[in-house]
């Protein structure tokens, strides 16, 4: 059950292109919306010596806390949502990450840019982070042209969840689940299989032409036992997911990147697509590159991200 969700805010209209997408999901399951702002102290230079302003950070502070209270209240007028908000002291990503712990958090919703005009294109390095360093789900939402609709339904009709076939990728499974029952969506379930390349050919054969025909039979056969195995790995999630309501299809896909075959499948009328990922430990940063880190660059629709820190 979807309780409390947590927006970070930066000050900007583009940043609260988070708040159709929370508020949305806060009315349907009557969760509350907790709204953060990070306030970072202001330090002056003057002649390589640099010193904190105190009063010019007192206006700084005072500005944010009334563009959250103003927020507050247009969001409580329009929607009925119930919204508290906090401006926080501290670095960007541990002050949000200790927020989402402090306020018992089970979603986090932002919109995937950072603060500098490179961040506006690219993810931004305070989502990046917090794509790793939350142990709560992450929804990231593009920002739109338009001015943000605070009244506007989710409309999630397809989720896509593409697995990996172990029990950690699965971790991703439930809060989606949540997610589409919430907004009616029915699921496509994904697997990636690689394509099999046979290093040895058999011995047996005697002609080239045999080799080949040889050879050509042992993929096929290898890779068709690949699909099942992953379809029925696929059938028996479906079937988890079908027990609570859900529309469930299961889809294999061979392909060499599994991020290109995750892109081909948003070609389809996809709304929202849930990954999990590493955490932020050992090799975590290349891990969460490889394919994760490129669907959440790479796609143009809602991104639920999990990080597992195990």
């Amino acid at each position: 059950m979807l309780r409390t969700i947590l927006v970070p805010l930066d000050g900007t209209p583009f940043g609260e292109h988070a708040l159709p997408m929370a508020l949305g999901l806060a009315r349907r399951s009557r969760a509350r919306v907790h709204l953060v702002h990070v306030h970072t102290l202001l330090e002056a230079g003057y002649a390589e010596v640099t010193f904190f302003d105190g009063r010019m950070d007192d206006e700084i502070r005072r500005t944010e806390n009334e563009y959250l209270e103003k927020l507050r209240r247009n969001i409580e007028a329009k929607t009925g949502v119930s919204v508290s908000v906090q401006n926080v002291d501290g670095d960007m990503v541990p002050a949000i990450r200790g927020m989402a712990e402090k306020t018992a958090a089970e979603l986090v919703v932002m919109t995937t840019h950072g603060r500098g005009p490179v961040g506006r294109f690219w993810l931004g390095s305070v989502a990046d982070d917090l794509v790793r360093e939350l142990s709560v789900p992450l929804l990231l939402v593009h920002p739109k042209k338009s001015a943000p609709d605070l009244t506007a339904e989710v409309c999630f009709q397809h989720a896509l969840i593409p697995l990996d076939g172990t029990p950690h990728g699965e971790h991703i499974v439930g809060p989606a689940a949540e997610l589409a029952k919430l907004t009616g969506a029915d699921v496509t379930l994904l697997r990636v299989v690689t394509p099999v390349h046979p290093l040895v050919p058999p011995t047996e054969a005697t002609t080239v032409e045999s080799v080949a025909a040889n050879l050509i039979a042992r993929i096929e056969k290898l890779q068709g036992q690949l699909k099942k195995d992953a379809g029925a790995y696929l059938e028996q999630v479906a079937e988890r997911l079908r027990v609570g309501g859900l529309d469930v299809r299961t889809h294999v896909l061979v392909e060499d990147q599994p991020a290109t075959a995750i892109f081909e499948e948003l070609h389809k009328p996809i709304d929202l697509v849930a990954m999990e990922t590493h955490g932020r430990h050992g090799l975590s940063r290349l891990l969460m590159g490889s394919v994760a880190d490129k669907v959440i660059r790479g796609a143009t629709i809602p991104v639920l991200v999990h990080s597992s820190h195990s």
